[in-house]
């Protein structure tokens, strides 16, 4: 873990009052393979820079944290080679739940937690990303497959701006969805600085669009563009697998998914399905949870499978 300068905004005077005090703008690197999906796929790098929604100017500071995996703990030598992340930054990085704290205790400590309005402008902050991805799908896909809840998460990684819709709003760029931060950098007259796919001058640049456009003709006033839904409900149903490859529906067991009952999620981030051995043998009769993406016709979607009395706080727990 560490800090790292940050260069100011671009753009020139003339700032839109924000609803917010502060922007937290943050970028997730995770493992990788080149040409297909890891499952569980992790986060190697949490980096975020503190943009001030008053100036637009970023904090002299900015916070780096790398993240140890746990299920695939070698990095691919395309991973490093694109993110330009060692495995000895891995190897002596903390695991998920102590970087979210260390990174939670960096903003209190810099008063952003608790920042209150003045100037006419909102107080508190919100989170940036570039995309839906890194909030919606990485860290919370991950956090929930790990256990990571409550107050192991903050709530306010819940709701985030994807700065890709004002970007479109101000460039008028009707396929903003799928353009990159570089692309984007250049259609907005900027260059980008450092190396792409490093998680913290990722955050640096699009903290840098982030003032440009809070600046741009007369300035974009920002405002939350995502949001994650209630949690999901338990599991209703056992899967009763077969000696054949196709599964039928089966009554739930007691204690299984019911109310109250702990919640599993699979690596595809959804809640698991619980299932139970039909195939003659030693295990027949034994409850797993599975791919809660499951379906008779296409199967599983990911490799996530764990027997119930197994502890599910091993890696790999597979016996």
């Amino acid at each position: 873990m560490n800090t790292a300068a940050a260069s100011g905004g671009d753009g020139v005077a003339g700032v839109q009052l924000q609803e917010f005090a502060y922007f937290v703008v943050i970028d997730l690197e995770a493992t990788c393979e080149r040409g297909r999906r890891i499952y569980p796929q992790e986060i190697i790098e949490f980096a975020s820079v503190v943009v001030d929604g008053a100036t637009g100017e970023q904090l002299a500071e900015a916070f780096r944290a790398y993240v140890r995996p746990l299920h695939h703990r070698e990095l691919t030598d395309y991973c490093r080679e694109l993110t330009g992340i060692a495995q000895a930054d891995v190897d002596a990085g903390v695991d998920l739940r102590e970087a979210l704290r260390a990174h939670d205790a960096w903003l209190d400590a810099r008063g952003v937690k608790n920042a209150a309005g003045g100037g006419g402008g909102g107080g508190g902050f919100a989170v940036v990303t570039w995309g839906d991805w890194d909030c919606r799908t990485m860290l919370e896909g991950e956090c929930r497959f790990k256990g990571i809840i409550g107050d192991g998460k903050p709530e306010y990684f819940d709701r985030w701006i994807n700065l890709k819709v004002p970007f479109r709003q101000v460039f008028d760029r009707g396929g903003a969805r799928r353009i990159g931060l570089e692309e984007a950098l250049a259609v907005a007259g900027l260059a980008f600085e450092g190396r792409p796919h490093s998680g913290l001058d990722d955050a640096r640049n699009t903290a840098r669009l982030l003032a440009l456009l809070m600046r741009r003709r007369g300035g974009v006033r920002l405002a939350i563009t995502g949001s994650l839904p209630p949690p999901p409900r338990p599991p209703s149903q056992l899967v009763a697998i077969g000696a054949s490859a196709a599964a039928t529906p089966a009554a739930a067991a007691p204690g299984v998914g019911g109310g109250g009952a702990r919640v599993h999620y699979c690596q595809c981030g959804v809640a698991s399905r619980v299932g139970v051995a039909r195939r003659p043998g030693p295990t027949q009769g034994r409850r797993f949870f599975g791919c809660g993406r499951w379906t008779p016709a296409r199967g599983a979607v990911c490799s996530y499978f764990v027997w119930e009395d197994v502890d599910m706080s091993r890696p790999n727990p597979r016996p």
